[in-house]
């Protein structure tokens, strides 16, 4: 602030209108004495307070950098402890993630041998004898309603299911050699019996423990207590003492033999066809009719094949070209090439029309090679038919048979068995030509192609050649190489 008045003084000295109204009242020499001496005095102590305010602010200024560089350092150190903090969450996130794929994982695999467990329980059901639903029937229905129950955990679940497989493994072990147990069945007057079982292989037995009712366990349908039918005589005696006492033996073959021939006859094509009726006849000889066909369709795409010549086709179209037609009718009657064979007709044939020489040479090629596809085409619509035939006869047998006597079961499955038996043949025969014949008839359009383009490129030749002028007379094609190619290619 003084050094600002003295700064305004010094000013008002030098303005002439100042200097003159105190000219005066004071020498000019004093007055500016004066002046002089207030300025230093106010410049020194203007400076004296800049260097208390340079001082004041060089003090404050250390420790303001020292709390901004402790700040910078918090900032840093806040900044490192955020960037560990988001990589903490990031690989929590991240470990949570692949927890719950794993999670996921697991209750899948247990979701899925759950699942496993419940159909080897209802798989076991049908496998398991009557007889034994009474030993087995309680972990049976546990395990079963382990998957519907909702209020039991998973644990529970598996504790259930896992109880019937212990069981199952151990009947297997029990099974080995015959297993007895107690339990009740029915008598044929309808009277529930107590006694022993005794499964031995596929048959199971009976035996009461009062009264002697001995016999062969029939499963009842809707019922758990299976029939009982006794037998006579010494079969009797002999099955209660092997049931109840665990000795003995069993005085009849349960199959009869009946196992083995069913195998038989499962493994024989011929018991098979047998089976089938009599349409398999007419299915036969349809087979045998379009394997031939087929066989005889490929021996002959073999031959063309090996036939084929292009070098001879480049050969004819070059001769031609040049305007030698007698020339080309000439090579081309010693070829093998369809393709050759047929426009060298034509060309031999020009003089009285040459597209209905080439039409006529296309479609006798087109007859050798469309031989044979109408039979696999009858085959392909026949055997079908056939066998909704022999489904028709089959099933009329066995509904006149239901409309009859009952008592003979077999029939009605035979019946049944020869209607799919001739349906499946018949099916199996239209697939089985559909292929080749699908075949053959890719070959037919690639041969139909191949003769199309190359009779164009011969009408093509021919109309780009000269024709004769009035005093000159067009060259005849020579008579015996045409006419000996007509007479060969007629044969053909």
């Amino acid at each position: 602030m003084n050094c600002f008045k003295y700064l305004y003084g010094v000013a008002l000295l030098a303005t002439p209108g100042f200097a003159q109204e105190q000219a005066p009242t004071a020498a000019p020499h004093e007055s500016v004495t004066k002046i002089a001496a207030s300025a230093g005095l106010e410049l020194q102590k203007s400076t004296a307070e800049l260097n208390a305010l340079r001082e004041q602010i060089a003090n404050d200024k250390l420790p303001l950098a020292q709390e901004i560089t402790a700040l910078e350092e918090l900032l840093t150190q806040v900044r490192r402890e955020n960037d560990q903090v988001t990589r903490q969450v990031d690989e929590g996130k991240l470990d949570i993630t692949n927890a719950k794929a794993i999670m996921k994982a697991r209750v899948d695999e247990l979701t899925y041998v759950g699942n496993f467990l419940d159909e080897y329980s209802r798989t076991l059901e049908t496998k398991l004898h009557v007889s034994e639903l009474q030993l087995y029937g309680d972990a049976l229905t546990a395990a079963k309603q382990a998957t519907e129950n909702k209020t039991l955990t998973m644990g529970e679940r598996f504790e259930r299911q896992l109880a019937f497989v212990e069981l199952s493994t151990k009947r297997l072990f029990d099974s080995i050699g015959g297993v007895r147990f107690p339990g009740t069945g029915v008598d044929q007057q309808g009277a529930v019996i107590e006694g022993q079982f005794a499964l031995l292989g596929p048959i199971a037995l009976f035996a009461a423990k009062v009264g002697g009712v001995a016999g062969v366990v029939i499963p009842q349908t809707g019922s758990l207590n299976p029939l009982i039918k006794p037998l006579e005589g010494a079969f009797q005696i002999g099955l209660s003492s092997l049931v109840l006492t665990g000795e003995g033996s069993a005085p009849l073959d349960p199959s009869r033999g009946g196992a083995l021939k069913a195998l038989v006859q499962r493994t024989n094509i011929i018991h098979i066809f047998e089976k089938g009726g009599p349409i398999m006849w007419p299915l036969l000889v349809a087979s045998i009719l379009a394997l031939t066909t087929v066989i005889e369709r490929l021996i002959f795409l073999a031959s063309e094949k090996k036939r084929r010549d292009p070098n001879q086709l480049e050969n004819f179209f070059a001769t031609v070209k040049r305007g030698d037609l007698d020339a080309a009718v000439h090579q081309g009657g010693t070829s093998k090439f369809f393709v050759v064979r047929a426009l060298t007709y034509a060309l031999g044939h020009r003089e009285s029309s040459l597209g209905n020489a080439l039409d006529y040479a296309k479609a006798n090629e087109m007859k050798r090679f469309t031989r044979g596809i109408p039979v696999l085409d009858t085959v392909i619509t026949l055997a079908p038919l056939l066998g909704l035939l022999g489904t028709v006869t089959g099933m009329m047998g066995s509904f006149s048979i239901i409309g009859g006597d009952l008592s003979s079961p077999g029939a009605i499955t035979g019946g049944i068995a020869e209607a799919l038996i001739a349906t499946a043949f018949g099916l199996g025969i239209a697939i089985t030509c559909l292929l080749p014949f699908n075949f053959l008839n890719a070959r037919l359009d690639e041969a139909q192609h191949e003769l199309d383009s190359a009779a164009s490129q011969l009408e093509m030749m021919l109309q780009t050649q000269p024709t004769p002028t009035s005093g000159t007379t067009p060259a005849a094609p020579h008579p015996t190489p045409a006419a000996q190619h007509r007479h060969e290619y007629a044969k053909t």
